[in-house]
């Protein structure tokens, strides 16, 4: 029993360290195209055009 719980801790901070890495690895990334896309959507809002794509509608 000792060697089963042992087992899903181990498990467990494996798993954490993973997803830690990868969030860490690509936040920056995320943060970019989250303000790429604000600036657009900022661009066809203030751009007045005529379009009636669903960015449209923000």
């Amino acid at each position: 029993m000792f060697w089963k719980i042992l087992g899903v801790v181990v498990l467990v901070w494996i798993a954490f360290a993973i997803i830690g890495t990868l969030i860490k690895a690509l936040f920056p990334l995320v943060m970019v195209a989250a303000v790429i896309f604000g600036l657009y959507v900022l661009y066809k809002a203030l751009s007045g055009s005529k379009d009636k794509s669903p960015l449209g509608k923000f």
